[in-house]
């Protein structure tokens, strides 16, 4: 049994949570908002959560201190653009614990990945980064799931891998933290493409060519800025984009949609409810593609869906009918 402090009481918080709980862990979460707090503990819910059960050995608490005191490792399940704010709440508190990033994304402003805001706010810490194909929803009611630990220290890598891993959830280790990382922030946005093509009704040649195509842009990108080229082709590559661009759990998907349907950006945001890190992170994306000089045209295109007009059917066109490659 491990004392377990998770930083954030959204879906994938909760979800980690009751996981961890039912294998016999005391977990205490941290709300930036007493409502949520509240429901967790005197009502046992969680609001996108509907069918998920929150044990009694869940308590979540509004005060960031009392979540890390006596924890044995902490889970950082924020949104990717409150991360260094956030630890700045709390590093002050941490001593030996190891600190897991369980959110995907980046920091706009700086490019950051996550893995680089620890690095630069507690430089002494160990940490890792945890990703892979796992819906909120699906974690939550116990149906199986595979996920990755990637951590350039091995006590890391084990510590995770021992504390999840069950007939539930099955842990794979890695040292690639940052094509890890990569994988899990950048599929966000091939799936928000993949709600638009749904929406336009093009099918499944052209699903099939998306995510393969896209694939192709992460994989670029990640290697270019020194992952490894295997590991997008694993679960938090690969894995992740599958069930994140054929699953209507995807809010990044449903985004996507929306903007299909001719929503502004701020009325997507408003329908879906939560924080969607793909329109969040598409502005980074095309950044770091002009930065490392990394081809990404179905990134160009979103982009300019998003913020030079341009008509999905129209960027469909053009990305059809770009000049000849070789695969």
């Amino acid at each position: 049994m491990k004392n377990i402090a998770i930083i954030g009481s959204g879906t994938w918080g909760v979800a980690l949570a009751i996981h961890l709980s039912n294998a016999g862990n005391n977990v205490k979460i941290w709300s930036f908002t007493k409502e949520e707090a509240d429901a967790i503990n005197n009502e046992r819910k969680c609001k996108f959560l509907p069918n998920a059960i929150i044990g009694e050995n869940i308590t979540c608490y509004t005060e960031i201190d009392k979540v890390i005191k006596d924890s044995d490792m902490i889970l950082h399940v924020t949104p990717s653009k409150f991360v260094r704010a956030t630890i700045q709440k709390y590093k002050e508190y941490v001593t030996n614990q190891p600190i897991i990033m369980c959110a995907k994304g980046f920091e706009e402003n700086t490019l950051c990945t996550l893995s680089e805001i620890i690095e630069q706010e507690m430089p002494n810490v160990k940490y890792g980064n945890f990703s892979g194909p796992s819906h909120a929803e699906e974690v939550s009611i116990g149906i199986p799931t595979a996920i990755v630990i990637a951590s350039k220290d091995k006590e890391v890598q084990d510590l995770v891998q021992e504390t999840f891993m069950n007939e539930k959830v099955r842990v794979y280790t890695s040292d690639d933290v940052l094509g890890v990382e990569l994988g899990g922030a950048l599929k966000n946005i091939i799936a928000f493409c993949a709600g638009i093509a749904a929406e336009l009704n093009l099918g499944d040649n052209s699903f099939a060519a998306l995510v393969s195509r896209g694939l192709v842009e992460i994989t670029r990108l990640g290697v270019a800025m020194g992952g490894k080229h295997d590991t997008f082709y694993g679960l938090s590559g690969l894995g992740d984009l599958i069930v994140t661009c054929m699953s209507e759990h995807s809010r990044n998907r449903r985004a996507g949609r929306l903007i299909g349907k001719g929503y502004t950006v701020e009325q997507a945001k408003k329908e879906i409810g939560m924080v969607i890190e793909s329109i969040d992170n598409i502005n980074v994306a095309y950044e770091l593609a002009k930065k490392y000089n990394v081809e990404m045209p179905i990134v160009n295109a979103v982009y300019d869906i998003l913020y030079n007009n341009l008509n999905p059917k129209d960027a469909v066109a053009m990305l059809m009918t770009r000049e000849k490659k070789s695969e």
